[in-house]
């Protein structure tokens, strides 16, 4: 079994099968966090709020592919490269992060038999929720069914209410939407940044840079857009890495393919370390946005150590 790798001080585990006991106990979170959005760094909050009270890990466990292309034969376009979903994923406070390939098998798992894979694993010390996720096989893994489930395991499972941002949800399909209609100042609410793309640069007509993604990533409509560029470097490139904040002046083309072309990058005096490049599209956001809980879904726990106290509830297994 393969060590976990890191990124920063997060340990990164490829698959949950790989989980070990030396991991320690985790409190985990499923989901495919694309973007790393106001709602998901709300998420990841109360993630580390409520292992702490366990003493446990904060955990996600996430996948190499949007479910969407298993479930739905198209994933959606991406808001997040996968290097950076890790780094944001770390500077979040996540300690460790586990990306499972998502298949046809995973898609036809039962929401029971994941769980009991994570924790024979490494010691689950629960699971984090809102009240519409669900995981597992036709979605059978709701809150209800996953504390059940906990109530026999041995793990709690924490319900948290949705997050608002002025009246809208803040998901990944709305910032698509946004992006998409070519509100990138919408998209930057939502994200709590301005929206980037990060992809391979190649020489292109006209002394331009070609950004290429390995999956499909959301561009605004077709046209010329000012844009800050910047060199992305490579692992282990401590040079790069000292300079990576370093951002110029440019301009980016979104052609009706969906193409991206940067213009501007020799003159801009970054120096190329490696071949990645990040794209910023600075959307203004301009007011503070009203951040908020729904009131209508009150967060909730289950315990199953205090039921177990009082007489109910089934006997811990490992």
């Amino acid at each position: 079994m393969a060590d976990p790798t890191r990124v920063d001080r997060m340990a990164v585990v490829a698959g949950i099968d790989a989980l070990r006991a030396e991991l320690g106990r985790l409190f985990i979170v499923v989901g495919v966090f694309d973007g790393l959005h106001l709602g998901h760094l709300y998420l990841l909050g109360r993630l580390r709020e409520e292992a702490a009270r366990r003493n446990a890990s904060p955990a996600v466990i996430t996948f190499d592919h949007h479910p969407d292309e298993i479930l739905t034969g198209a994933a959606p376009p991406l808001l997040c490269d996968a290097d950076e979903r890790l780094e944001r994923l770390a500077a979040a406070g996540v300690e460790v992060t586990v990306v499972q390939h998502f298949d046809v098998a995973l898609r036809m798992t039962e929401f029971d038999e994941f769980i009991r894979r994570i924790a024979r694993g490494a010691p689950l010390a629960g699971i984090l929720m809102t009240p519409d996720s669900a995981f597992g096989h036709e979605r059978r893994g709701t809150p209800e069914a996953v504390a059940t489930l906990g109530s026999v395991l041995g793990y709690d499972v924490e319900v948290i209410p949705a997050l608002e941002l002025d009246g809208r949800p803040v998901r990944s399909g709305e910032i698509r939407s946004d992006i998409a209609a070519g509100d990138l100042a919408g998209a930057a609410r939502l994200l709590g940044r301005p929206y980037a793309v990060v992809g391979e640069g190649r020489p292109a007509a006209g002394g331009r840079l070609e950004l290429v993604v390995p999956m499909p990533v959301a561009l605004p409509p077709a046209g010329d857009y000012p844009v800050r560029i910047a060199s992305v470097p490579g692992p282990g490139d401590a040079a790069g890495a000292e300079a990576a904040g370093a951002e110029a002046a440019g301009s980016a083309t979104v052609d009706a393919g969906g193409g991206l072309a940067m213009s501007g990058v020799a003159a801009s005096g970054i120096p190329a370390h490696g071949s990645r490049w990040r794209v910023v599209f600075p959307g203004k956001r301009g007011r503070r946005p009203r951040l908020r809980v729904r009131p209508d879904l009150p967060s909730c726990v289950t315990r199953p150590q205090a039921r177990r106290r009082s007489g109910a509830g089934g006997p811990r297994t490992s």
